[in-house]
């Protein structure tokens, strides 16, 4: 079968019946796209049956004598293997060569997170504007913080996914899990200050929209994180996942429980947040370094 066909029946698998966000659907395309190319290109092919583990093993060795990272080559490699697995099932490969294929080692990255002083700088000294813009802004970098969802989370939030009345709100998160979060009343003060605003350029069910009443969208949100970040760090990342980060590592170092940093997170395993702990032993090793005697 043309590979093109296959790229295009996984796509539209993995967007409508698994529905993942459209930051890993474009990340999928990207990395398949790359690893059609390289097919054509080196061994002048497109035809799915023709493709084995050592191909794909050559086009590994290809990018890491590009120098990609491997950390890259890691995420490609895993897209491929999504993508072979729905070929099995749709009958379109008899053997998945994916079996024989090892991602090379990758050195864990800390997340990078900013610190509670620099946060609490932001809002509490930062200037917003007390316009809908400025309103806005202000909750979008509070949310994150606040609660630690995601970007895509972020911008399909509706204005009844909110329970001013009980302090919560509720975010369909990945495969269209569901959860809740409780906030504070810092956070609902400013919903309801920003719903205010908000209400006198339009009153859609869509919590955040832009200037002209349309709904926000990711590429402005990236931009508002990144203006107001800017401010008061000079971390190289200053992005809606950065807050995340700093959500859940301000929780862990203040005692919450890791279970319940998972849960709050939506992640589906405990693996995924215990990369938090990595701060906090980073932290304890520097404060055992500038105290002891003979740190």
């Amino acid at each position: 079968m043309n590979l093109d066909s296959c790229r295009e029946d996984f796509i539209n698998y993995i967007r409508f019946e698994k529905r993942f966000s459209n930051h890993t659907i474009t990340a999928y395309q990207n990395d398949l796209q790359q690893f059609a190319d390289y097919i054509q290109i080196t061994y002048n092919t497109n035809n799915s049956a023709d493709i084995n583990h050592l191909i794909i093993r050559s086009w590994i060795v290809d990018m890491m004598n590009k120098k990609i990272s491997s950390r890259s080559v890691t995420r490609k490699i895993t897209t491929l293997k999504t993508f072979y697995r729905f070929l099995i099932r749709q009958k379109i490969v008899l053997e998945n060569p994916m079996q024989k294929i090892q991602a090379p080692k990758t050195s864990k990255r800390l997340p990078v997170f900013v610190e509670k002083q620099k946060m609490d700088i932001l809002l509490d000294n930062v200037e917003f504007g007390d316009d809908f813009q400025g309103q806005r802004n202000k909750l979008i970098i509070e949310l994150f913080y606040s609660t630690g969802i995601r970007l895509s989370e972020l911008i399909n939030l509706k204005i009844g996914d909110i329970d001013l009345y009980n302090n919560q709100l509720k975010v369909l998160g990945k495969r269209n899990k569901e959860r809740i979060i409780p906030f504070n009343t810092t956070l609902k003060k400013q919903i309801e200050t920003y719903l205010l605003e908000k209400n006198k350029i339009e009153s859609s069910e869509i919590l955040f929209i832009t200037t002209k009443g349309k709904k926000i969208y990711e590429k402005l949100v990236y931009n508002i994180v990144k203006s107001y970040l800017s401010q008061i760090t000079t971390i190289d990342k200053k992005s809606p996942h950065v807050l995340r980060h700093t959500f859940a590592t301000h929780m862990l170092n203040n005692g919450a429980d890791l279970n319940a940093i998972k849960d709050l997170l939506g992640h589906a395993n405990l693996s995924a947040t215990q990369i938090y702990t990595h701060n906090t032993v980073e932290k304890l090793k520097n404060i055992h370094k500038q105290a002891h005697p003979r740190g």
